[in-house]
């Protein structure tokens, strides 16, 4: 699959070809969305608690005498049918924590990035150094890259050009600046555009093989 290169301008330099192992590999709609599932589910942190009858304060000697009141029998206020009484069948803390191996996560991330090039949703740009540390100048360079569309900027490893990114980036809602090893399928799936400096492709080659 043929893109074209953008400078800072929006204007195209060059043409290049995509890996076709990662931006034209099958579309597994059922694996993009178990990987999905995990991620929402693994985001989770599990520490709803609900006290039951035995946590509950108060209750101990039985409320009134078991028989002679035309009432139902009852042995403490702490039961689940009183106010105030303790909870049945309700969340306690747990892991909702979802496994997937290393190569199905991997086929996911291949097969969102596929879908995103098939509908022209891959941005690539020249290699860009970031010197001017301003929300305007970044949000302009976004512009000419992707319009008013959203954008998931990735950038290839964890430097000062990163930071610079992140700084410049931080306050533009429509944007969001991530690295390349930590690319996942809901973030792809969130942004319109996924915006690709040069260097980032190879870093996508050597993270998804």
């Amino acid at each position: 699959m043929k893109v074209d290169v953008l400078d800072l301008k929006g204007a195209k330099v060059r043409e290049m070809e995509l890996p076709a192992k990662i931006f034209e590999a099958p579309i597994n709609m059922d694996l993009m969305h178990q990987a999905y599932t995990r991620q929402m589910a693994n985001a989770r942190l599990g520490t709803h608690e609900t006290k039951v009858r035995g946590e509950v304060a108060g209750g101990g000697r039985k409320p009134f005498k078991q028989k002679g009141t035309g009432r139902a029998r009852q042995g403490s206020t702490n039961a689940a049918q009183w106010v105030g009484g303790g909870r049945i069948h309700t969340p306690h803390p747990r892991s909702y924590e979802q496994s997937m191996p290393k190569k199905m996560r991997q086929a996911a991330l291949r097969s969102v990035l596929s879908a995103k090039a098939a509908e022209a949703g891959i941005v690539v740009v020249d290699d860009f150094e970031v010197t001017e540390l301003k929300t305007r100048v970044m949000a302009e360079t976004l512009t000419n890259w992707v319009g008013d569309a959203t954008a998931l900027l990735l950038m290839p490893a964890k430097d000062q050009n990163y930071d610079n990114v992140i700084r410049s980036a931080g306050n533009i809602a429509s944007a969001k600046v991530l690295l390349a090893n930590y690319l996942n399928v809901r973030d792809v799936l969130n942004f319109q555009k996924v915006v690709l400096p040069l260097k980032t492709i190879d870093a996508l080659v050597a993270h998804l093989g």
